[in-house]
Parts: C-alpha cells; structure tokens; sequence
C-alpha cells in the first residue's frame, strides 16, 4: 500500500489573520503552510501525520502533494524529517484562484509517479484528537472488506453537519448507504463526519480521472464531491471506520478557530493523562418472572444501591490489570489458610473477568470498524457484591469494566448500544468464561433502575434482544433481602430445567409462559401501586418455580430464609439464582421481628434501597434508618 499526503491548499483565510494579528501570539506564524502550524503536544500538525504513517510493514512509500506556493517550506521539513525530498509532488499552483482541487492533487501524484496500488490518502493538515490511534488498524479493517474506505467520527455537539461530508453507514456491513457533501440542516439526522483519511483501491484510481473530466469547476473537485457521486451515483461498494475522535481540517477555519479547537483538543488531552476513570454497576434484584429470562420469557429487576462493583481506570505505560487483595488472593497466612479461603470461596476471582471483558472489548471494536488509540492503562476493582448468592457480582464487575473501556476509548451508546451492551456483558460471561446465565441481570445493569423486560423468541430472532422498558420508582414499597452467610454455589440452582426446556417438555414450557403472564401482572400491580397483588405474586412466582426446579434442587438453605419469611407473613421469592430470597412485609413491626430471626439463623438481612438513575441521591437515604 502506498500513502499520499494531500496539504495543497492555499489558507488565504487564515493566513490573512495571522498577518493582522495584534495579540502578539500568532505572529510568528505568519506565511508558515497550515499543515506546519503547531498542533496537538506541541508538535507540528504534520509531524503527527509522518509519524504515523511512517512504518515500512504498512506503506512501500509516502508521498506529499503540495503548491508551488509553499514548496520550499515542505522541502526543508523533509529534508529534517528524514522524509524523502523526491517524493514531494508540486502541483504548480502559487494562489487559491489557480488550484487544482483535491481530486486533480491526488490524481496528479498517481499519474505522475506512475502509482498501481491501494492508496491510503490523509489531509496532512488535519488537527486530531487523538494522537495515539493506531494506523494499522485501519489498514487491517480495510482489507478486511471487499470495497474502498471512508474514515469517520460523531461530530461534538458544537459541530454543524453543513460544513462536514456526512456519512449514513449500515450498522451491520458498514457499507456507506449515502455520502452527503456538507448537506443543508434537516437533509440528514446522521452526525457522523468524514474526513480527509480514505482507502481507494488501485482498480478505484481510473475513476478519478473520469469524476474529473465530468467536473471541469474547481470548486467541485473536493475529495466530498467525489465520494458523493462515487457512492451515490455510481453505487460503489464504500465502507465506512470510525475513529473515536475528532478531526479539524485547518484549512477550512480562521485563526479564532484554530486556536479554539488546538486548545481543546491539548486540553482533552491532557486531562486523559492525568484523571482516573472510575464507574460503578450495582447488584440487582429479580422481583418477577425470574429464571424466565434465559427461557423466551418476560422478568422485572431493580438495581439497588446496597450493593455494587466499583472499576477505576487509570492510563499507564502498560496494560495492568490489578489483582483484588481479597478476591484474587495471591498470598497466604497458611497452607490451612488456603485451604478454608478456597474451600469457601472457590478459585475464580473478579481478575478474569476484567480480562475477559478487555478481550472481547477489542474483538467487538475490531469487527465494528472502530479503531482504537494506541494507549495502554491500568484496571483494578472493587465490590461489595456478596458471592454466590446470586445478586449478579460477575456481571456487575464486566459491566463496571466496560463503563470505563468505552469511556477511555470515546466509544458512544451509538457504537454500542444498551440492548447490544447487555448481550455483550452476556457474551463476555457465556462465551469466555462458560458461566451460565440469562440476559436479566446484564439489561437491569445497563439501563438501571426498574426495568421489564420481554424475551420472546420473536422479539430475540427479530432483533437480537427484547423489549426492555423503563419503570417508575416512585414511592416503592419497603423491599427487604437476606441471604446466607456461608453460601453454596448458586449456579447449582439450574439445575437440567434447560435441557428439559430444549427437550419441550410440556411442564416446563408452560411454566415458562405462566413466569411471562406473572410478570405482566406484576407490571400492572406496580403502574397501580397495588402492593398486597405485588406481594401475592411473588409467592406465586416461587411456587412456580419450585414445581419446576423442586426443593431438593433449591437446597435447605434457601428453603430455612422461605421458611423465616413466612413465619412473620411476608412474601418472599428468590431474586437470582440462589443463595438469597427477597420479599415485601408490609407490616414494620412484623419486619423488625423477622429480620432478628434471620440474623439468629445466622442470615445477613437489609432492607433494600432502589437505585434510580434519573434520581439516585435522595432516593438512596430511603430505609437508611431500617437498615440501622
């Protein structure tokens, strides 16, 4: 593959405010080529752009297209550079009314030099964000795809889609549906920009020469122009890579906006480098239709304050990912120290799920088109979640990991989306690490708060995931949750009901669909505030479920904390897999009693407290004095 540098053009905007500028700042700068202003890290824009293209492996060669105009400036940048002086192309152009265009540029460097091979073209006078992207992830994702390639990113905010060429990409081929050159306000709801960074390959580069014989106005031979009418004319076969950063062409801005976008950019910059990234998912309660979820059936869950997973992200030289003192101990006091510690809490720790998760974070990247900056970091943990016992502490830490990922990388629910994040924490789970779970805990993690959610086997072969809604959690009713103290393995609790399921035993499949029909009853019983129908459900909810799964498969553990909860009148059910029950007692006084007989029994007992995203700080002092 060859590369060629495009920075022919000629900046009169500019460098007109350069020259007139009375700060004293920029004047230093008058009559220097844009693509050799300073740019982010003090560095000049184009030693950015040498320097990452500058590798033998990816590029045969690299040329510079550039005008007569500034030709000597570009001469004695190659000559200290250590970039070939022979490969500098001058177009002949001294003034902006006798250009060529970025088309006729490139197209001259390919006749002139006799070039037959993919070329990777890149404005050389383009700020960037992030100076640490690795360049051979788009040559791989290009060769990866039977077409050309068009670099993108999601505009900021303050970015107008009338001075960008817009892309429509198809999220699953990530073939370019439409090239929109710099469209009107309204003619796309995309924000996602092209820039000057593309892919041709060599059976592409006739098709120059013809764009450029049917387009003899210089103002349209712009490198937009040509992909507007290559894509949308022609119907070519484009694909499209995002960079999770942003791009500024200087050649296109004024001295105020050049200095704006330098000093925020250096600013992003710099405070990656020093701030730690920290996010937090939260443990959950499955309040109906629970173990439906991995059956095609219909579930509500609540994520809850009590308890969470906490990951903190911080940049570093080396990728680390730091073992957890306690879950991942690597240090014993005695052999019989390490005997009881894995007796009790097995061996797998939260280390190879912080692992598992950064693996398939790169796959996914990988296979989206989503390159990624060359920049290492270090991962620790830490929960409060207790083991087995069924709150989904696994899921909690892998989502918590992926929170941060995404935010070091600039990756957007556009690029992952909750429903897709949801089965992406399941996959990291099933897929790498074998455990057996349903998507419940990971959808109520990702969206947080209190979420129904319908897995109906139309819904999963339609879209790849369900309907997932939203609840209000306005005035819940008091919600209690004890668990054991020494808990067994709550995977046990699944026992061979899937085998039986996939088998299409009646039984089990109806009791799948009477799990769905309790959680819409549920749903409605909460929309109405009805707390006595919740309750009654709930009990329902178990019962189901231990026709299906029996109590010697529940285990006398569960069935003791059932037994407590009756005895004082509450509803109870189990909100996961095992190892916990949840339950709604509606009587204070009988609460307070329970909650000693669970904590004689030798119980860990609390009183929940709901985690409302959209609310969370008063909400979480709610039944903070039951919990004292």
């Amino acid at each position: 593959m060859i590369c060629v540098l495009i920075v022919a053009g000629h900046d009169t905007v500019l460098q007109a405010q350069l020259k007139n500028d009375d700060t004293g700042l920029y004047g230093h700068l008058t009559g220097v080529p844009k693509a050799l202003l300073p740019g982010v890290g003090g560095k000049k824009i184009l030693d950015f752009w040498w320097e990452t293209v500058n590798t033998r492996q990816l590029f045969t060669e690299v040329y510079l297209v550039t005008n007569a105009d500034k030709y000597k400036h570009y001469e004695r940048w190659a000559t200290a550079n250590d970039f070939p002086v022979e490969n500098l192309v001058n177009d002949g152009s001294t003034t902006l009314e006798d250009r060529l265009g970025a088309v006729a540029d490139l197209e001259l460097a390919i006749r002139s030099r006799g070039l037959k091979d993919d070329i990777m073209v890149i404005a050389g006078d383009m700020l960037c964000d992030d100076q640490n992207f690795e360049i051979a992830q788009v040559v791989r994702f290009y060769r990866s795809k039977p077409g050309d390639l068009v670099i993108y990113y999601e505009m900021e905010e303050s970015e107008k889609s009338d001075s960008r060429g817009i892309v429509e990409v198809c999220s699953d081929t990530h073939r370019i549906t439409c090239f929109l050159e710099k469209p009107a306000e309204g003619l796309t709801s995309s924000r996602l920009a092209s820039v000057v960074f593309y892919c041709l390959q060599k059976d592409t580069l006739p098709y120059l020469s013809e764009f450029l014989s049917c387009n003899l106005d210089i103002s349209n031979r712009t490198m937009g122009k040509f992909w507007e009418w290559f894509i949308n004319t022609q119907k070519m076969p484009v694909f499209g890579m995002k960079l999770p950063t942003g791009f500024q062409l200087i050649g296109q801005v004024g001295l105020s906006e050049y200095a704006k976008w330098l000093a925020h950019y250096s600013a992003k910059q710099r405070e990656s480098l020093v701030k730690p990234i920290t996010c937090r998912s939260y443990a959950r309660v499955g309040l109906m239709g629970n173990p439906s979820d991995g059956f095609n059936g219909k579930t509500i869950a609540m994520s809850i304050s009590n308890f969470w997973a906490e990951v903190t992200l911080l940049e570093s030289q080396t990728l680390v990912l730091l073992p957890h003192p306690l879950n991942d101990p690597t240090e014993f006091g005695s052999l019989q120290d390490l005997y009881h510690i894995s007796r009790k809490e097995g061996y797998l720790g939260g280390l190879r799920l912080l692992q598992a998760t950064c693996k398939k974070f790169y796959q996914f990247c990988s296979k989206q088109g989503i390159a990624l900056r060359k920049q290492n970091f270090t991962l620790k943990y830490d929960t409060n979640i207790p083991r087995q016992v069924g709150l989904a502490g696994s899921s909690a830490i892998v989502s918590a990991t992926l929170k941060c990922l995404m935010k070091f990388y600039n990756i957007t629910d556009n690029d992952l989306p909750k429903p897709v994040r949801a089965n992406f924490i399941l996959n990291v789970e099933s897929d790498e690490l074998f455990i057996t779970a349903g998507l419940q805990d990971r959808v109520v993690q990702v969206y947080e708060g209190l979420v129904y959610m319908d897995f109906s086997q139309q819904l999963m072969e339609a879209k790849g995931y369900g309907q997932y809604i939203c609840m209000d959690m306005d005035s819940l009713p008091p919600l209690w949750l004890a668990y054991l103290g020494d808990p067994s393995d709550s995977g046990r609790i699944h026992s061979n009901v899937r085998q039986r399921w996939l088998n299409g035993e009646p039984e089990v499949v109806e009791a799948m669909k009477s799990f769905a029909e309790l959680t819409d009853q549920a749903r409605s019983a909460i929309q109405s505030k009805d707390w006595v129908m919740l309750a009654q459900l709930m009990d329902k909810n178990l019962e189901l479920r231990r026709s299906i799964y029996t109590d010697d498969c529940l285990g006398p553990g569960n069935l003791k904390m059932i037994q407590i909860a009756r005895q004082f009148g509450s509803s109870v059910k189990l909100p996961g897999s095992g190892g916990a029950v949840v339950g709604l007692c509606l009587d204070p006084d009988q609460m307070v009693e329970m909650k000693k007989a669970f904590q004689e029994a030798g119980c860990v007992f609390c009183v929940l407290i709901p985690y409302d995203p959209s609310f969370p700080s008063s909400r979480n002092q709610d039944h903070k004095s039951i919990n004292n």
